[in-house]
């Protein structure tokens, strides 16, 4: 694959129009900055559902069935103690620390999985070296796009710059 290229644009309509002329023409769109969100950029994208909300329920449940079963062991095998000849197994008393546990696991998992998915902690990144591309938080749009080979990476260059403000090859470090 040859270099991605950051296209700006000053309207979002641009930028979706864009978006669809690249992907009519067979080529790859990486992704999309803009200072608000975009109707139709989602799907136009093909954006995938995060994995975080099932990390975050295995996780979760994980941990409180461990926190529950080393209770049962604890109550029941380990150090049973017979009390006032109540039952050793009580599950509902079991129950408070495996829930606290599991809420803490989750929150901790879907934590983790945030800052796995999103590839942080990173430092540095070559879009930051594109000196306009700053203003992707501000009032402009990119749209980053991909070729797989140097004749596809003409073909979408004379696209971008056919509704760009300006199209820039991003050199990766």
């Amino acid at each position: 694959m040859s270099r991605p290229l950051l296209a700006e644009f000053d309207r979002p309509a641009a930028l979706v129009t864009a978006l669809r002329r690249i992907k009519q023409r067979g080529h790859l769109a990486l992704d999309a900055f803009t200072p608000y969100p975009v109707d139709g950029l989602d799907e136009e994208l093909a954006i995938a559902r995060s994995p975080i909300r099932a990390v975050m329920l295995a996780g979760g449940l994980v941990v409180a069935a461990a926190a529950f079963a080393l209770q049962a062991y604890s109550a029941v095998i380990d150090y049973p103690i017979n009390s006032g000849n109540r039952p050793l197994f009580s599950w509902q008393v079991f129950l408070l620390v495996p829930f606290e546990v599991g809420v803490f696991a989750a929150a901790l998992c879907g934590v983790c999985a945030f800052l796995y998915g999103c590839g942080l902690p990173r430092l540095h990144h070559a879009l930051f070296d594109v000196p306009a591309f700053e203003r992707a938080t501000q009032d402009h749009f990119f749209l980053l796009a991909g070729a797989c080979d140097d004749a596809a990476s003409r073909d979408l260059r004379q696209i971008l710059e056919s509704s760009a403000i300006c199209v820039t090859e991003v050199r990766e470090p």
